[in-house]
């Protein structure tokens, strides 16, 4: 787990419908709502600069927060944002309270390591990161904010797959909630680059081509002698 702590004041809002979104957008502030827990929903506003710097660090999003309400701490997951589609601007998001005894399910990022030191990129493989990220179940306290992928050992032609990774203590993969079979999938794999295929069938084709055009030629020279 990381030490990182992430806090935000929060007010509660009490207007409802667009228009008093929009006003609240106008003075920089976003509207929000918390739910979950078996508690009502909230309404709430936040100042929009400190929400943009908070998003700005990948361990936001797959992280326990902290919202201040009325200087009371409540412990909660980001669920959503809508973000203006022509402008770098945060419309709107959704928080889900958290309870320790209760499993929750998150989006958790992979950190590729190893990379370099591959023996298949030695071999003139390239690496490709299929997925970048997987969904996991665990309780609040277990919640890593990032699961290692060392690639170090990957071979040419080799790929490592969900079943691969190595899971901290509490941690299960969604994916395998009705076991594995037809959902482990690839998550990083080193290939020869499709490019240099390509070159191989073009240059066979291209062969093949001179090939006939000195064939179809030998045979009008026999044909005129």
């Amino acid at each position: 787990m990381s030490a990182i702590k992430f806090e935000l004041d929060a007010s509660i809002r009490e207007d409802l419908g667009k228009g008093a979104s929009r006003r609240l957008r106008r003075t920089n502030q976003v509207p929000a709502v918390v739910y979950g827990a078996g508690e009502a929903a909230t309404l709430l506003s936040l100042d929009h600069n400190k929400v943009v710097t908070a998003l700005s660090h990948e361990a936001f999003y797959s992280h326990i927060l902290t919202l201040k309400v009325a200087n009371k701490g409540e412990k909660v997951i980001l669920k959503s944002i809508q973000r203006d589609p022509s402008k770098p601007r945060i419309q709107h998001i959704d928080f889900l309270r958290v309870r320790a005894d209760q499993k929750l399910q998150m989006h958790v990022p992979l950190h590729f390591i190893g990379d370099e030191d591959a023996p298949g990129l030695k071999e003139g493989g390239v690496i490709s990161h299929i997925i970048s990220d997987v969904q996991v179940s665990c309780l609040p306290a277990d919640l890593p904010e990032f699961i290692e992928v060392d690639t170090s050992h990957l071979a040419l032609n080799e790929t490592l797959h969900l079943s691969h990774l190595k899971l901290p203590k509490g941690v299960e993969l969604v994916a395998f909630s009705h076991g594995e079979e037809g959902h482990d999938l690839p998550v990083v794999s080193i290939h020869k680059p499709r490019i240099e295929v390509e070159e191989t069938v073009e240059e066979a084709a291209e062969g093949e081509a001179t090939e006939e055009t000195t064939a179809e030629a030998t045979e009008e020279a026999a044909d005129k002698e």
